[in-house]
């Protein structure tokens, strides 16, 4: 009996051993989360230099067609990322992570697999492995593009009657900015300033 005991402490105190063991950043995964993450980002990048009448090498034409397809190749690698991995998160691809939001926040045309990274990076969120901030746009991204209220005012339209910029509807309008400052986010106010 005392032998059948401490072969079960010996095993427990080696699963716990096992379980505090930080998981090794995945280097491999961290360059191509940042090659897509740039992809991301130089289209629409190139995008506000045409818009704002500064010098680009491309056309918006060409500008469009190849952002699109780069959103298409990333969403794509973002869902074998999550098939294989599950939500990276930082004890895995560090600040990364918040690379790989961005990338799932493009997503738009899949709201089924926003939903589930939201599910995913949730779990993550509540073990400090994820961004509180960056979950609370997410949130607000797919209740936007569901046509639903969004609750922490991240997403923003421009007004052409008021030639001012104004989030999408609100669901708690009133609570606005207590929900903001639990995720981590400026005032409604100060965050519309960013937005001129």
């Amino acid at each position: 009996m005392k032998t059948l005991i401490l072969i079960l402490v010996i095993f427990v105190l080696a699963s716990i051993s096992i379980a505090a063991q930080p998981v090794k950043k995945d280097s491999a995964l961290i360059k191509k989360i940042d090659t897509m993450f740039k992809d991301d980002q130089f289209w629409r990048v190139e995008y506000m230099k045409v818009s704002q009448k500064q010098k680009s090498d491309y056309d918006e034409k060409t500008i469009e067609k190849r952002w699109a397809s780069s959103d298409s190749i990333n969403e794509l690698k973002a869902k074998a990322i999550i098939g294989k991995y599950g939500y990276p998160g930082y004890d895995r691809v560090g600040d990364i992570s918040d690379n790989f939001w961005a990338i799932v926040q493009h997503c738009d045309d899949d709201i089924t697999f926003q939903e589930l990274v939201l599910a995913l990076m949730k779990k993550e969120v509540a073990k400090n492995n994820a961004s509180k901030e960056k979950y609370a746009y997410l949130v607000d991204r797919v209740l936007v593009n569901k046509h639903q209220k969004q609750i922490y005012g991240t997403q923003v339209r421009f007004d052409t009657a008021t030639r001012k910029s104004a989030p999408f509807p609100l669901k708690y309008p009133k609570s606005v900015n207590k929900l903001r400052k639990k995720m981590g986010l400026e005032t409604l106010e100060a965050y519309l300033k960013n937005f001129g």
